[in-house]
């Protein structure tokens, strides 16, 4: 507990640093992009998201888990080589038929950026497998300077030839471009992979059963946390697509960190092979994750309000934008719970109900949002969100009862996240006017005290006996 707490949240910090970018970034170019172009790169960065899904091809987590049996690196260091391989023929298809998908998507106009987001993918999806494999060896410098150029050179060059070249979201992409293939010839030289593994047929037919379901849950994941934007450019346009992205930006804070962690724990927890500690650790951790989410959600719900006025421009509508970064918050206790369950599922090579799991959400997202967003508009596509993640949980936790104990959480933790949600959603209802708005405020820096002394109290936990 106390490693998983401690210098294994300094890589969960490193992972998020795409989030920070993405919190002080994302005003930038609302401001600078106006709500049109900022929703079409919105769109854009969505398509991103499920390219380099189908890239990656699940195995940044299969390099993980060969390392933690294989502690040579020999495997894994081929596997890399496998991915990369992988990663190149996809990119490569995804160009040929970006005529097909770019217009479905609402970016037919958009040649230059849909061009930038096919070059962004394949290195990118090299730097993803390569930062797995970094922080798997535990090689904390390596693993920081290549996160460091990689999440926070895309938007330096970005912004760099917004204000030199054009302010439009095409540019603005370029940047991404220009940092991932820099990230990417960094990580291949610290992590040199081994090009015989390409003819490792046994190594790769163990990669490929983990990996295509990981892949398959990752494109659902995808259109469960992407999909919405894209409904949203169809039914309301890009004008909302870019006032939803500011909302949830906000709101999703909480959630990617949670993804940062559960990346940065799988290798640690997959090096205990007793299945009986490393349950009761999986479950004690995650409870403690609950602990710390409750006073990050109530702070940022609290200064919603005044985050939103901050990172938005008034032709955004802030007021109107406070239920969807409130709901979307109120995902990070499914995703805490998901997370548990996803780590326990991967380290034992049962990868196909995550696949089961995130398709049922995705089809069940995509499902309200058709529903939701023409009645209530962007807070639908936020209340689809919730629900769907919800139903993830559920699905996994199901998939692991079978035969197998499944550490529960004290009933007394479950009572104190639902007065921390309701508390939340009824900051919602107070009135936007400036004296609440500073009461919330004084609230909201009251729970960054309550968060240290959690987590000084999580980093102290004496390990769970063998």
């Amino acid at each position: 507990m106390g490693r998983l707490f401690g210098r294994d949240m300094i890589y969960v910090v490193i992972w998020s640093l795409q989030l920070v970018t993405a919190v002080v970034v994302s005003p930038v170019l609302a401001y600078i992009l106006g709500p049109s172009e900022f929703g079409s790169m919105a769109t854009g960065i969505a398509l991103y998201q499920v390219l380099i899904v189908l890239a990656v091809f699940g195995f940044d987590r299969a390099v993980t888990l060969q390392l933690a049996e294989d502690p040579s690196g020999h495997g894994a260091r081929s596997l890399l080589a496998v991915g990369m391989v992988i990663s190149g023929s996809l990119t490569l298809i995804a160009g040929l038929t970006s005529s097909i998908w770019g217009p479905f998507a609402g970016l037919g106009n958009e040649r230059s950026l849909v061009i930038a987001i096919v070059l962004w993918t394949g290195p990118g999806a090299v730097v993803q497998m390569a930062l797995a494999l970094l922080m798997a060896q535990d090689r904390l410098k390596a693993f920081a300077a290549v996160s460091c150029l990689s999440a926070l050179g895309g938007p330096v060059f970005g912004i760099a030839l917004v204000f030199g070249v054009a302010r439009n979201a095409s540019t603005y992409a370029w940047g991404g471009v220009i940092s991932q293939w820099a990230g990417m010839g960094i990580a291949l030289f610290l992590c040199r992979p081994i090009v015989a593994g390409l003819l490792d047929r046994p190594l790769i037919r163990s990669a490929f059963r983990l990996g295509v379901p990981i892949m398959l849950s990752g494109v659902s994941i995808f259109v469960l946390t992407a999909s919405d934007r894209v409904i949203i450019n169809r039914l309301l346009g890009s004008a909302e697509v870019g006032r939803y992205q500011i909302a949830y930006t906000v709101g999703y804070v909480v959630v990617l960190g949670l993804v940062s962690v559960s990346q940065a724990w799988t290798p640690r927890l997959a090096a205990v092979r007793d299945q009986v500690a490393r349950r009761e650790l999986s479950g004690r951790s995650r409870d403690e994750l609950y602990r710390l989410c409750i006073p990050v959600i109530l702070g940022i719900t609290l200064a919603a309000p005044i985050l939103l006025r901050i990172v938005a421009p008034a032709s955004f509508g802030p007021t109107s934008l406070l239920i969807v970064s409130v709901l979307v918050a109120a995902a990070a206790f499914p995703v805490a719970a998901a997370g548990a369950t996803t780590r326990e599922l991967l380290i034992l090579r049962r990868s196909r109900p995550l696949a089961v799991a995130a398709f049922v959400a995705g089809a069940l997202n995509v499902g309200l949002n058709l529903l939701l967003v023409p009645l209530l508009g962007i807070a639908g596509a936020a209340a689809s969100t919730l629900v769907a993640f919800t139903a993830q949980a559920v699905l996994q936790r199901r998939a692991l009862r079978a035969g197998r104990e499944w550490p529960r959480t004290p009933l007394s933790l479950l009572v104190l996240i639902g007065v921390a949600l309701g508390v939340s959603a009824g900051s919602a209802l107070i009135p936007q006017t400036p004296t609440w708005n500073l009461i919330r405020l004084a609230l909201a820096v009251g729970c960054l005290p309550w968060f240290i002394l959690r987590l000084r109290s999580s980093q102290k936990t004496d390990a769970v006996p063998a």
